[in-house]
């Protein structure tokens, strides 16, 4: 409940302190933040997590977008890490950004993911509900916004360990072993991936926490590219940033008209390629995939759909194959295409 007068508004949450703060008679206080020195405004607080995907992704609601530079602000749970984290997005068309991180009172930010219920294991963006709500209007909004409680979030640049310089593939022995895995666009029940992921030892923390599929990583020919001499597999170190299914497309369209490092037959891997590449251990960017792979594409798109519905991901910092059903903003992208000496 938000009690307001002329003069200052008090947020109560149901069983927890009263939290005043003066506000003044300016109502435009509770629609913008000010980031690191930056003022952010207007809060749209009706948008959340699934209703900003579906406005910026989907082609039903990019019609009710004006152009492709406006941007909408709002706050959302990050429930991805260990602990759950209150956000400020920035949202636009092909564009998502986290500005800042709100130091909430943990148990009201775990409290506000409890009164919405039950969700799937993967889908953890949530809606703020009206009790945060009413700690950000009492402690973060308007000008005189308590300061020490928003951390702006700064974009790291691509400068990352990556492992020891690979061999080339003239360097190496000879593959004894080769495994040709399937790469045909699929449809996987829930049924079936634990038997896919054991037919083919693929490590799973879920699944098969006991596998190691062994790759015989070469460079590829150029910076951007790593061959696996096990699979006849050449990959993208880094990838496609998180969108929806139809973008990633989109982009990969684009991608191959352009050429990307020499080659127009990029694609999306199947699950089985995909998870050829998860390691048993972590690496020291915490993630179940070999350095020479950026960190940034945590978990990918692979093109195998669910019954009844839903897409499938391989996720490098779970370790694990995983399912959603898109409500979350979508998905990262790390493209493959079978090595020329293996065309």
């Amino acid at each position: 409940m938000i009690v307001f007068s002329s003069h200052h508004v008090t947020a109560r949450i149901p069983g927890k302190q009263w939290l005043p703060k003066e506000k003044g008679e300016n109502m435009e206080d509770f629609h913008k933040i000010i980031v690191g020195g930056r003022l952010i405004t207007p809060i749209d607080w009706d948008m959340n997590p699934s209703l900003s995907f579906g406005t910026f992704e989907s082609w039903g609601g990019r019609e009710r977008v004006r152009n492709n530079s406006e941007k909408v602000y709002y706050f959302f749970v990050d429930n991805w890490g260990e602990e759950p984290k209150l956000c400020l997005m920035e949202r636009a068309v092909k564009h998502a950004k986290v500005l800042a991180e709100i130091l909430a009172p943990v148990e009201l930010v775990k409290d506000c993911i409890a009164r919405q219920g039950k969700a799937a294991i993967f889908e953890k963006s949530y809606s703020v509900d009206d009790e945060v709500k009413a700690w950000l209007i009492a402690n973060v909004l308007g000008d005189d916004g308590r300061q020490e409680l928003i951390v702006p979030v700064f974009e790291e640049e691509l400068n990352e360990e990556m492992g020891e310089m690979l061999p080339t593939a003239a360097e190496v022995k000879p593959v004894v072993n080769r495994a040709i895995l399937p790469t045909e666009p699929r449809i996987i029940n829930d049924d079936e991936i634990e038997g896919l992921i054991k037919k083919w030892n693929f490590f799973d923390s879920e699944h098969n926490a006991e596998g190691n599929f062994v790759n015989q990583l070469v460079q590829g020919k150029t910076k951007e590219t790593v061959v696996d001499l096990r699979t006849g597999l050449m990959w993208q170190r880094s990838g496609l940033d998180i969108n929806s299914i139809r973008t990633i497309q989109r982009q990969i369209k684009e991608l191959n008209e352009n050429g990307f490092a020499g080659f127009h037959d990029w694609r999306l891997p199947s699950m089985e390629e995909a998870l050829s590449l998860l390691e048993p251990e972590k690496n020291q960017k915490g993630m179940y995939l070999h350095p020479c792979f950026y960190k940034q594409q945590a978990f990918i798109f692979v093109n195998a759909q669910r019954k009844p519905g839903g897409y499938w991901f391989v996720d490098f910092k779970q370790g694990r194959a995983f399912w959603s059903s898109g409500t979350i903003p979508g998905g990262f992208g790390r493209l493959v295409r079978k090595g020329e000496q293996f065309a």
